[in-house]
């Protein structure tokens, strides 16, 4: 008996924290599901089998599958990019070492994790829905956009970059990480050969980026560009100091 009373309570214990992690393991399944099939091809009752409930449970938690999209994006995109935007806010070093910290970071915790798979997702179905797309850029596009134009003004503000169009940088800098991730799960996912290594490109991106933003300095002036003649350039006859058998014969009247 003291036995049996004893086992209840860890058994309570383990369905409680089933309980908790149920939400968590529907996202997983709904993201899964969504990036191998697209959102219009998913069931809610495959991501309720897949999570291992009913679908009854899974309409408990996300009672539509927009709701369930967007609850996706949420925790995989949205929280990520909240939790960029305090770093940025707190980082202490050059503003160029923030630019290579966030732009590695992204892909380690973004590109090169299941949550990437959300852009794949966006990019291809946003098309057939709008109200989904729209809620895709208020909630993701603009604000990371807004977290690295911060970063740029930063830099801009402290001499360490030049001016330039913030917006039109951002793009910039984000095509190329929507191309690492679009690769990924296209042609990256079917291990052919010849596509680029994602952290290679990113350092390569980091490189062209930061040189790109460095301040542009004053040309030194050269002796050509002073007026002063190159060495070994030939003088133009009729100047002042010019030899006699360089300057022009007089004529005799």
């Amino acid at each position: 008996m003291a036995l049996a009373a004893s086992a209840r309570p860890p058994t309570r214990s383990i369905r409680q924290r089933r309980k908790q992690a149920r939400p968590q393991e529907l996202l997983d399944a709904a993201l899964g599901l969504f990036v191998e099939k697209g959102y219009a091809a998913t069931r809610a009752e495959e991501v309720a089998a897949r999570a291992g409930v009913s679908k009854g449970t899974l309409y408990l938690y996300y009672p539509s599958k927009e709701d369930l999209l967007k609850a996706v994006v949420r925790h995989n995109v949205v929280n990520q990019i909240a939790e960029g935007a305090d770093f940025i806010r707190q980082f202490a070093g050059t503003t160029s070492e923030l630019l290579a910290t966030v732009l590695r970071l992204w892909w380690e915790r973004m590109g090169d994790t299941p949550a990437a798979g959300v852009v794949k997702l966006m990019m291809s179905e946003a098309r057939n829905f709008p109200d989904i797309a729209q809620f895709y850029v208020d909630e993701v596009i603009e604000p990371s956009h807004a977290m690295l134009a911060q970063m740029l003004r930063r830099g801009i503000e402290r001499g360490e970059f030049r001016p330039v169009d913030v917006t039109e940088v951002v793009h910039v800098l984000v095509a190329p990480l929507l191309f690492l991730v679009m690769n990924k799960h296209s042609l990256g996912a079917c291990a052919v050969d010849g596509m680029p290594d994602p952290k290679r490109l990113i350092e390569a991106q980091i490189d062209l980026a930061l040189h790109g933003l460095a301040p542009l300095r004053p040309r030194a002036r050269t002796p050509a560009a002073a007026g002063a003649r190159p060495a070994g350039a030939p003088r133009k006859p009729g100047r002042a100091g010019a030899t006699a058998h360089e300057r022009p014969a007089r004529s005799r009247s």
